[in-house]
């Protein structure tokens, strides 16, 4: 309920407002009226408004107003119009935009922007004519082709001609298309001129006026990726269970014994735990420090040598095999060289084909 007379109370104090605002506009006089057209005729006359508004006869309003996705999908909210005349000094635009839009009421009031020019003594401007009338054209589908010349003329060159004619024909249509014009007439469909739509589209045909020489490139183009396709399918080469990133059983128990020794002999609670089990004396801690520097200095030989050595020859991956020999030591070497040289694509079709598979 307070919502409702709160909302209530505020239109009759709009309304209150807009009454006052009309009686004020309706009791300025005629004189004081002419004193204030006197000010606004001064400020034009300081900022040259008579040059400004004959610099914008001739702009474009209307269209898409520079918005970039109105101008790409070619949509406009309202048509585009060209500035053809400029302006008359008392016009109600104008008043407004030199801020005295506080007389137009009383200039409508008075008799309007005529009554105005002899207020002031000045000559009105002669009266324009009624405005052009706009007509909408509308769309008709000619099935037949009787009204519109450019429908169905591509069925003419092949049709009552004979080698010469039709020689001479295809001639004129290739060097129209090399020149880009078109080979026909334009069809009423297209030149139909849709509602709120500025034909500022200039984006790609959805199809394009395809020519000899462009076929012949699209398939030169098409013929060199599918090359590249097949060769790069026959360099690849064909892997097997030795390039997946796992360890087989012994690699792995001799990671984890590495990993368990290690951190036994360099540990800092290694003395710790010694000391728990009633074994004070650190030197069995100590012997163990040198078995783990070998088994580790053992892991990053194994690494490199596997990586850098064994597995390029046999077209194996470096960084796989670098790490199943950190991991592995020796027994990633000793696996590394049981297996057979990768052979690519190619050569693997060439085996196949030639045993019959």
């Amino acid at each position: 309920m307070r919502s409702h007379a709160s909302a209530a109370a505020a239109a009759a104090s709009s309304a209150t407002v807009n009454t006052r605002t009309s009686q004020l506009y309706s009791e300025i006089t005629p004189n004081e009226i002419k004193l204030q057209l006197e000010k606004y005729l001064k400020k034009r006359e300081v900022l040259n408004a008579d040059e400004i508004e004959k610099a914008e006869r001739g702009k474009v309003l209307g269209g898409t107003k520079g918005n970039k996705v109105l101008d790409f999908i070619s949509g406009a909210p309202s048509k585009e119009f060209v500035i053809e005349d400029v302006p008359n000094v008392f016009d109600y635009d104008q008043l407004t935009k030199y801020g005295y839009s506080s007389l137009v009421t009383p200039i409508m009031e008075l008799g309007g922007r005529r009554a105005v020019y002899d207020l002031m003594g000045m000559k009105a401007p002669p009266t324009k004519g009624p405005p052009p009338k706009v007509v909408t054209p509308k769309i008709v589908i000619d099935r037949t082709g009787a009204d519109d010349e450019g429908r169905y003329s591509g069925l003419k060159m092949g049709l009552g001609m004979d080698d010469d004619a039709m020689a001479e024909a295809l001639a004129k249509a290739s060097q129209k298309s090399k020149e880009g014009k078109g080979l026909r007439k334009r069809i009423m469909e297209e030149t139909y001129e849709q509602p709120f739509a500025d034909k500022r589209n200039v984006g790609p045909r959805q199809t394009p006026d395809w020519t000899p020489e462009a076929i012949d490139e699209l398939t030169k183009k098409q013929g060199q990726a599918q090359s590249w396709a097949r060769r790069s399918r026959a360099n690849r080469m064909v892997t097997d269970d030795g390039e997946l990133l796992v360890l087989n059983f012994p690699m792995t128990a001799y990671c984890l014994f590495t990993s368990f020794l290690s951190a036994f002999a360099y540990g800092k609670s290694t003395p710790t735990f010694l000391n728990m089990v009633g074994m004070s004396d650190t030197t069995f801690s100590d012997l163990l420090q040198a078995p783990g520097l070998i088994l580790i200095l053992t892991c990053i030989g194994s690494s490199f040598y596997s990586a850098s050595v064994l597995a390029p020859p046999l077209n194996r991956s470096s960084l796989v095999w670098a790490f199943k020999g950190l991991c592995g030591g020796p027994f990633a070497i000793l696996e590394l060289r049981e297996l057979d040289p990768l052979i690519s694509r190619a050569e693997y079709d060439k085996e196949n084909n030639n045993t019959g598979l």
